[in-house]
């Protein structure tokens, strides 16, 4: 099956967290509300030195399809 890139996803047990999703190498979830984010990779020293300069990045696609789609629901 083939994921979109970026998923919305909440959970009743936290009601005060809204999440994006990328399902995507790297994979991550970013709090929208306090731009947590949670790797569910696990990465080498070499791969840590790549990820920061790209993670920047990823999170402003997150954030910026989380604001695409709140505004198509407008």
């Amino acid at each position: 099956m083939d994921l979109p890139k970026f998923l919305i996803a909440d959970n009743s047990s936290r009601k005060d967290d809204l999440f994006v999703v990328h399902t995507e190498y790297p994979r991550f979830v970013l709090n929208i509300f306090n731009d947590e984010v949670h790797w569910l990779e696990e990465f080498d020293k070499e791969e840590e030195s790549s990820l920061a300069s790209e993670s920047k990045s990823l999170i402003e696609s997150a954030l910026a399809f989380f604001d695409s789609e709140m505004k198509s629901l407008e």
